[in-house]
């Protein structure tokens, strides 16, 4: 696991309308949804200004840590002075240290077992902007490799 100081950047897509929790599996009927909307509305395509053909799946505003509700945000990240269309909501990450985990393996699975890998680990978690990074490495469903960066205290 190495750390780094990542910048503050812009992102443009879609946030899921209420909070949601890792009890019961709720996140990932929940996140698995906004997934299903980002595919089938091609949310991809209506961003515009993308700085890359990454997708970020952004985990935020936790109300505890990972036993308690957060907000789940997908989407690319655009120009800092982009303007977000009116279908189409932004975040902003700010600056924070990360500490970065890979996942690879057969999807979903393996990103649920990095997660698994997180939660029993000493990271120092600061429970802040956490993201997912899915690029050219995610697209083979059967073979994925992407990048986690988790927020944590300095």
């Amino acid at each position: 696991m190495e750390k780094s100081q990542i910048t503050n950047f812009k992102l443009v897509g879609l946030k899921l309308e209420d909070k949601t929790t890792n009890e019961n599996n709720q996140s990932s009927r929940d996140c698995g949804n906004l997934w299903q909307k980002f595919e089938k509305d091609k949310i991809f395509d209506l961003i515009p200004n993308k700085l890359s053909n990454e997708i970020y799946a952004v985990y935020f505003d936790y109300e505890k840590d990972e036993t308690g509700p957060f907000s789940y945000f997908i989407g690319c990240k655009v120009d800092d002075n982009s303007q977000t269309p009116n279908n189409l909501e932004s975040l902003e990450i700010p600056s924070q240290i990360y500490a970065k985990v890979t996942a690879k393996g057969v999807m979903t699975g393996c990103i649920t077992d990095a997660w698994k890998r997180i939660w029993d680990s000493e990271i120092q978690r600061k429970f802040g902007f956490d993201f997912e990074v899915y690029d050219e490495r995610s697209q083979d469903w059967n073979d994925a490799e992407l990048d986690i960066y988790v927020s944590i205290n300095e």
